[in-house]
């Protein structure tokens, strides 16, 4: 009994180890490393055909509601004076484009008007930027303002004159010119996007220089 004991626990220590040994360290090559996960892509600001049509219709009412409320109230009197001077508001019948330019080419302001519309229609469907919501809503209302005017105002539709009413520092248009709320629009509207482009934002909501640094550093 005794020799047969040695003789296993010789054969336990010298061969087979316990269940619960760890495993020898490997020496070779690694193992290879799984590959680290890729970075979710940034996800696009949403669409702000909303915020477009939201500012085109409030400019363009309250350009309609001015235009005749003057028109029912001041047409055929006198300027008055309003802001210490700033402002006189007379009613003046426009044949012409916006400040009472090129007066006499009506129809040919329409299409114009109406394809900058149909323009702004169809951009703001990807349109993904505040900023340029706001100025293409300021353009395209301006647009229709002064196209509803040269379709149903006198003397008839594509020919009708637009009411310009606002005339700044001086009466008839002495000291600047004569305008209206949709001409306000267009130009505000008109500056908000240049600054923008100059600021390299794109109507995307993305940005021309971070375009332009990722090029660089790829």
């Amino acid at each position: 009994m005794s020799t047969e004991s040695s003789s296993s626990e010789r054969g336990l220590s010298e061969g087979a180890k316990p269940a619960d040994a760890p495993e020898p360290a490997v020496t070779g090559d690694a193992a290879p490393e799984e590959p680290a996960a890729e970075k979710a892509p940034v996800p696009l600001p949403k669409r702000r055909v909303g915020l477009v049509f939201a500012i085109a219709a409030l400019i363009w009412a309250i350009d309609l509601v001015s235009k005749n409320l003057v028109a029912a109230n001041l047409e055929g009197k006198e300027p008055v004076r309003i802001l210490g001077g700033l402002i006189y508001l007379q009613v003046i019948r426009n044949s012409g484009a916006a400040f009472s330019m090129a007066s006499g080419m009506t129809w040919v302001f329409a299409l114009v008007a109406a394809a900058v519309a149909v323009a702004i229609i169809w951009l703001s469907r990807r349109l993904r930027s505040v900023g340029w919501a706001i100025g293409l809503g300021l353009v395209l209302a301006g647009a229709l303002g002064n196209l509803t005017d040269r379709i149903f105002r006198a003397p008839g539709p594509l020919r009708g004159h637009v009411i310009d009413f606002i005339s700044a520092f001086a009466p008839n248009g002495e000291g600047f010119a004569i305008f209206n709320i949709a001409d306000s629009a267009i130009c505000c509207g008109g500056v908000l996007i240049v600054l923008l482009s100059l600021l390299g934002k794109d109507y995307d909501g993305t940005s021309t220089r971070d375009k332009n640094s990722k090029k660089e550093t790829a």
